[in-house]
């Protein structure tokens, strides 16, 4: 497991599987430890995969300023990672909120990006809403499910700004493809992999400047691939057919029947759909 200093000294780990051209792999959460994207359903067999665990998470030293956690001041360590690694520029793969960090470090640093996969990203960066009408229209594809109605139910209370522990709980299946042993699995290991306290300083105000983000991405060179799930509540096709919209050079992917964890739910179709763009 690869240790290396952050440019304020923070011991920061990375995790390497694969072979071939390294990818740096930027975990979600936010703030969870990078252990849950595994080899990315696959992917390790076409790209060397870097999984970074971001500061305060999974093998990676706390800082000792917990203002760093914040998503504009991790831009750093992204380019500490670059650097360590030795290369000129670095291809990236970002989930969810990881989405956010990468798309601060294209901005600050478009000459280091060299392709920028973005996997079922939040859009909070770049000042996208998602409304309630989009996410309830996406929850009633799975209206089939048996846990269904329970669910629907509670996300009505969720989108209404009544959210609670439980209900929060009970939409859970809702940003799976399948709701089976695996994804219940990857589900319960969140709480054990995230780090609350960074979690609350990653979004804090002055993370983003979404106005000044969106000229920026509008301007790079690198080429963009914008991946989503059919079946996402998280981040619904709608939100980002808008999110790929800005790009010069944008690809958006909608795999049939997806959730928010694409590699989980049809890993030969995401690896396809990855792989091919990042060749």
């Amino acid at each position: 497991m690869p240790v290396f200093p952050a440019h304020d000294g923070t011991r920061l780990a990375c995790h390497e599987s694969g072979e071939g051209a390294p990818l740096i792999c930027l975990p979600g959460g936010p703030m969870r430890a990078s252990a849950y994207l595994g080899d990315l359903g696959g992917l390790s067999a076409h790209r060397r995969l870097v999984r970074l665990d971001l500061r305060g998470t999974g093998a990676s030293q706390s800082p000792r300023d917990p203002a760093t956690y914040r998503c504009d001041r991790l831009v750093g360590d992204i380019e500490a990672l670059r650097e360590h690694l030795g290369l000129e520029r670095v291809d990236l793969l970002a989930h969810c909120a990881g989405a956010n960090l990468a798309a601060l470090y294209a901005s600050r640093f478009p000459e280091r990006v060299g392709r920028l996969a973005l996997i079922t990203p939040s859009v909070v960066a770049v000042g996208i809403t998602v409304t309630a009408d989009v996410r309830l229209a996406t929850a009633r594809l799975r209206a089939d499910e048996p846990w269904y109605p329970r669910a629907y139910a509670a996300l009505e209370h969720v989108v209404a700004g009544r959210a609670t522990d439980v209900r929060r709980e009970a939409i859970a299946p809702f940003l799976h493809g399948r709701w089976d042993d695996a994804a219940r699995a990857l589900d319960a290991a969140d709480a054990e992999e995230k780090n609350p306290e960074a979690a609350a300083v990653y979004r804090s105000e002055g993370a983003y400047g979404p106005q000044a983000t969106r000229v920026a991405l509008g301007g790079l060179a690198a080429p963009e691939l914008v991946l989503a799930g059919e079946a996402d509540l998280n981040s619904p096709p709608p939100a980002m057919a808008q999110y790929a919209g800005p790009f010069p050079h944008g690809d958006l992917a909608v795999l049939p029947g997806a959730g928010h964890f694409p590699w989980l739910d049809d890993p030969a179709r995401f690896v396809a759909a990855t792989a091919a763009f990042l060749r």
